[in-house]
């Protein structure tokens, strides 16, 4: 029997539902692993100092082995050598995250893919008011319902934090919880000041200026996309703008939903970002120094009313009619080169600003997808002239144009500090007495 359209829409949904319900476990599980992966970690750098000998054995190793006992179980990873041991090499990798400060391509393993890890409906979920709302402003990990792969609601809502997902984490993912450790820091940690006064302060001191009588009870409207662990959207907010931060990793959703949502204090956690870092490192000190987090407080630094996190895929979300010409600003920081097709980005990014709105842009143009050979991926690579052209006819003007050298993500007293030099610019869409129609589609 033939479905109607009515039934073929509810089936799509609960395919797109069990898909997410997939990919959520995929990374609660990753969660869930990093502490044994580390462990497999210093039992691979355990393995190796054993196979020094006794000469080379003269220095003090920075942890006390005399307690670990030489057998076997002990060493599974040199006799039972496995994938989930070894570092890899050649993944596809897509993000601006590196664990030493090195340039992040698709050969680097340090660096976060977010492929695969983001939420498959084009139904954007919201996240916040802080201190408020769950994750899309659903229930919470423990109530979520499980959706098997027929589209069908899992008796078992519970199992979220079963062992079981500890299981067979492919190394991949752990690189992406721990990309997300670092950008901890370069979001909520004293450290990372540096790192925001370099990329985040350019931008608020610009929509400062651009609106500089910004009404209370009309607040001017921002987005910012790609907005990761939700610091600069929160700082937007903060001037008094409704701000909305647009993500599509559920890897960066889950960890700035808990920061936003749950911290009760500054300071209120204590991780070690660099811990997984053994290359350039200075000191044994600075591999190992604690960071704590997070160094405001979210729910206490006066937000402005409205202000939310929406999960989701940009394209999907924003080329929705009912985002059209309702931003007074978009701001996207680090951002564009994650596109398949840029112009694309552009195009929306046109489509949704008011008449007059601006578009603030930091960053460079590492094609995210540019070196995924052989694997079918859309990829434009345009140069920074071409995309201000494709701008320019999309009936943008530039207003403001400069070059910002900034790092991301990178450890500060690690022996490499690569740095970008990140296109800044401000550009505002043609009100529509002065441009007498959108462009040619």
């Amino acid at each position: 029997m033939e479905l109607n359209e009515e039934q073929q829409q509810l089936r799509r949904r609960k395919l797109e539902e069990a898909l997410e319900v997939k990919s959520l476990r995929r990374i609660i599980s990753a969660y869930i692993n990093y502490p044994d992966a580390a462990e497999d970690d210093i039992k691979r750098c355990e393995s190796s100092f054993r196979k020094l000998s006794p000469a080379h054995k003269a220095f003090e190793p920075p942890l006390d082995m005399s307690m670990d006992v030489d057998n076997c179980e002990d060493q599974h990873l040199e006799c039972c050598p496995d994938e989930h041991h070894h570092r890899h090499d050649g993944s596809s990798l897509d993000s601006h995250h590196s664990s030493t400060g090195m340039a992040r391509s698709a050969k680097d393993p340090a660096v976060c893919n977010t492929e695969n890890d983001h939420m498959p409906s084009a139904r954007g979920t919201t996240d916040t008011d802080v201190a408020t709302n769950a994750i899309g402003g659903q229930e919470t990990e423990g109530q979520l319902k499980s959706v098997e792969s027929n589209g069908n609601a899992s008796s078992s809502s519970c199992d979220w934090l079963n062992s079981s997902l500890q299981l067979n984490v492919p190394l991949v993912d752990v690189d992406k919880v721990r990309c997300v450790i670092r950008n901890i820091v370069r979001d909520w940690g004293a450290e990372g000041q540096v790192e925001r006064d370099q990329c985040y302060l350019p931008i608020l001191e610009e929509l400062e200026r651009l609106f500089p009588k910004r009404s209370k009870e009309s607040p001017p409207c921002c987005l910012v996309p790609g907005a990761g662990l939700g610091r600069l959207a929160l700082d937007i907010s903060r001037l008094g703008f409704v701000c909305q931060g647009n993500e599509f990793s559920y890897y960066m959703m889950i960890c700035s939903s808990f920061i936003l949502n749950h911290s009760q204090s500054v300071g209120e956690w204590t991780i070690y970002p660099w811990i997984h870092s053994n290359c350039n490192s200075i000191s044994d000190e600075d591999q190992l120094r604690p960071v704590s987090i997070p160094d405001i407080l979210p729910a206490s630094v006066g937000i402005t009313e409205g202000f939310s996190m929406c999960g989701g895929d940009f394209v999907e979300v924003y080329s929705d009619p009912g985002q059209e010409g309702i931003w007074d600003a978009v701001v996207t920081c680090f951002f564009i080169d994650t596109a398949h097709n840029i112009v694309e980005y552009i195009e929306i990014i046109w489509k949704i600003l008011k008449d007059g709105g601006v578009w603030i842009n930091l960053g460079p143009l590492l094609y995210h997808f540019a070196d995924t050979y052989g694997q079918n991926e859309m990829s434009i690579e345009l140069s920074l002239e071409d995309v201000k052209k494709v701008a320019f006819h999309y009936g943008f003007t530039l207003e403001k144009e400069s070059t910002i050298s900034t790092t991301y993500t990178t450890n500060a007293r690690s022996m490499m500090q690569n740095r970008y030099f990140a296109a800044f610019w401000t550009m505002r869409k043609k009100s529509a007495n002065k441009s007498s129609a959108a462009p040619d589609e």
